[in-house]
């Protein structure tokens, strides 16, 4: 039984003519009897019984167009939400964001897809690096944005739309540091609680190296967790200093260090190598790249 056949019963069922039926599906009127003989041979009744012209539908014949509806129309939608699924309009999508990302990403990308992609499922989830990345090999999750640089590299981890993002150390409007005379120290930034997400090694290394043992993240940061909204406000409403990506807390005010930070995020979108991607993702990596940049 196929698909076919049972577009074939529904047409000559509405038609009650093979004629009719045949012209309209662009088939002989043979062919057409074919494949309704080979249905009626593969159920074992008969589907229709001949009045006058007329193609008239048995009992039995009634209770499988009947059902050959239901099932022609699941194929139907099923076609469909194929469709739109590649087209970006349908499925769900879900994604695991770091600290950094979650920050500028969360509210716009959840924004833009309730705006311009209404009919897509988008699941959010923010967690730690190390438990974004467990989920994602358990197939609960479908993609993550985090700092490539946290990643521990491994061949089942796919890491593309690279994105290098400038990290700063950051205060509120009016803060002492903001009239600071002189080269400003990172020893001076100490005099303050210092508020940060949890850091790469690569970037604690990188502190290190620039202002010695004491910038070390484990020593100098006093106000630690994984959601920067919340350090932000922290440091907006405090003298609290901020260590973070510049773009994720633009209303605060960047300090000059001496010498400068120039340390960096690295923000890739990572998916698990030789598996599928859904249909909905390519939506959401255009949004990210342009919500990035």
């Amino acid at each position: 039984m196929t698909l076919v056949q049972l577009r074939h019963l529904i047409s000559l069922a509405q038609s009650g003519s093979f004629t009719k039926s045949a012209e309209s599906l662009f088939l002989t009127q043979p062919a057409l009897s074919r494949s309704i003989r080979a249905l009626e041979e593969e159920l074992g009744q008969p589907l229709f019984d001949r009045v006058g012209r007329r193609s008239v539908l048995t009992p039995f014949g009634a209770e499988a167009l009947q059902r050959a509806r239901q099932l022609v129309f699941d194929a139907d939608e099923l076609a469909r939400s194929g469709r739109q699924m590649l087209e970006g309009r349908s499925g769900t999508v879900r994604i695991g964001l770091g600290s950094g990302p979650g920050a500028m990403l969360m509210t716009p990308l959840l924004k833009t897809m309730a705006t311009s992609h209404p009919t897509v499922h988008l699941d959010i989830a923010r967690g730690h690096t190390d438990v974004l990345v467990r989920r994602l090999r358990e197939r609960e999750l479908d993609a993550l944005v985090v700092d490539a640089r946290s990643l521990v590299p491994a061949a089942d981890l796919r890491v593309a739309n690279l994105v290098e993002m400038r990290g700063a150390c950051m205060v509120r409007a009016g803060h002492p540091l903001t009239r600071w005379s002189g080269p400003l120290r990172f020893d001076t930034l100490r005099q303050f609680p210092i508020a940060s997400t949890p850091l790469s090694d690569e970037v604690a290394r990188s502190l290190v190296e620039r202002y010695g043992a004491a910038a070390h993240p484990g020593e100098c940061v006093t106000l630690r967790c994984e959601e920067i909204a919340s350090l932000v406000e922290v440091v907006r409403d405090s003298d609290a200093v901020l260590i973070a990506i510049r773009a994720a807390a633009p209303e605060l005010t960047e300090l000059v260090l001496s010498p400068a930070m120039g340390t960096t995020a690295r923000f890739g979108i990572v998916t698990l190598a030789r598996r599928a991607e859904p249909p909905g993702l390519p939506v959401v990596r255009k949004l990210v790249a342009q919500l990035m940049r």
